[in-house]
């Protein structure tokens, strides 16, 4: 298959799109543009049509082919940087100059997720956020997506772009994530949503928030590590019994807090629990990579997809005791996987 070149140059003035771009980064070759595009929708559960601002991330080589990187809900467009003062991006160990996704090779396009109040709309869809990156390719001058790399909820919109722009895109690569949630995981994900609306209602939105992603933790994280990690007994705090797990727990709710909002969990946990695609319409080859430690997306909901889908797929095991969030904790174990299936 044949690629055309793409560039990061941005045409001012473009007739269909109001354009913001932030001044592009060069070193070494690779450059990275980030800036927001206005696009036209429709949202699956909106009343029409609408302007929304779209906001991205382009990095890598000016001339490669792209990919699409897009990661879970608390996931944002800054998958990796090319600054060396700036904040590592959340999968920066698996993409960057020389790694796994090799930006000397690749480009990498990924998106800020939209919300209903965006969109405009009582929710959004796995399938909204697909089209707002099929929107997006031909506003940059994308012509094709060599491959769509997704893990959790990125896997979700990647199999709705697959779905529903097959002829834009090449390959997937889905990580911890299936054609639909299982019903114990939405079980999980509804108790922590109820959370927090009993803190919106209640006045104490920080504290509902922070408790909803300490249970979220829970079942990210495989029982083999918190077995190795929490075994200690409990020590006497502050008029009452502290265990191990609790110190763990409550930090990572009170940084969850710092960098998300409550509306914004809402809206992106259920959209996780609406999302159903019918894999027998997808003609894109895939390569799917499970984790038998996962709980939120059980292995055998993979196998069923790799059996259902129409196109050619293969399934990569990997072991690990991180539980769902092995596709961002084991780098070592996942980079040659996605070498072999990008080439």
């Amino acid at each position: 298959m044949t690629f055309q070149p793409e560039t990061s140059h941005v045409e001012a003035g473009h007739a269909a799109f109001a354009d913001i771009v932030e001044p592009p980064y060069t070193r070494r070759q690779l450059t990275t543009l980030r800036g927001s595009r206005q696009l036209q929708l429709t949202p699956k559960y909106g009343d029409g049509p609408r302007e929304v601002e779209v906001r991205y991330l382009w990095c890598g080589a000016p001339e490669a082919p792209t990919l699409i990187v897009q990661g879970g809900i608390s996931a944002n467009r800054d998958v990796a940087t090319l600054e060396d003062d700036a904040a590592p991006g959340w999968w920066q160990a698996l993409v960057g100059r020389d790694a796994a996704i090799d930006l000397t090779r690749w480009r990498v396009l990924a998106i800020d997720w939209l919300t209903p109040v965006q969109l405009g709309a009582s929710a959004v869809s796995s399938e909204d956020q697909a089209d707002a990156l099929a929107a997006l390719l031909p506003a940059l001058g994308i012509r094709h997506v060599h491959a769509f790399i997704g893990s959790s909820y990125g896997a979700m919109v990647a199999l709705a772009f697959a779905a529903r722009h097959p002829l834009q895109l090449g390959r997937l690569l889905l990580l911890a994530g299936a054609h639909r949630p299982h019903p114990l995981s939405t079980a999980q994900r509804s108790v922590q949503r109820g959370i927090v609306r009993l803190g919106q209602a209640s006045g104490r939105v920080d504290e509902a928030l922070a408790l909803a992603r300490q249970l979220a933790i829970t079942t990210y994280r495989g029982s083999a590590e918190f077995g190795r990690r929490f075994a200690g007994g409990p020590e006497w705090r502050d008029d009452r019994f502290h265990f191990p797990v609790e110190d763990y727990l409550e930090h990572q709710g009170r940084r969850f807090v710092e960098r998300f909002d409550a509306d914004r969990f809402l809206a992106l946990s259920e959209s996780i629990d609406l999302h159903d695609v019918t894999p027998e319409q997808i003609p894109t080859p895939a390569t799917l990579i499970g984790f038998p430690s996962d709980r939120l997306v059980p292995l055998a909901d993979l196998c069923e997809l790799q059996r259902r889908l129409h196109g050619p797929a293969t399934l990569e095991v990997v072991e690990s005791v991180y539980g769902h969030d092995a596709f961002l904790k084991e780098p070592e174990q996942l980079a040659p996987l996605l070498r072999d299936a990008l080439a």
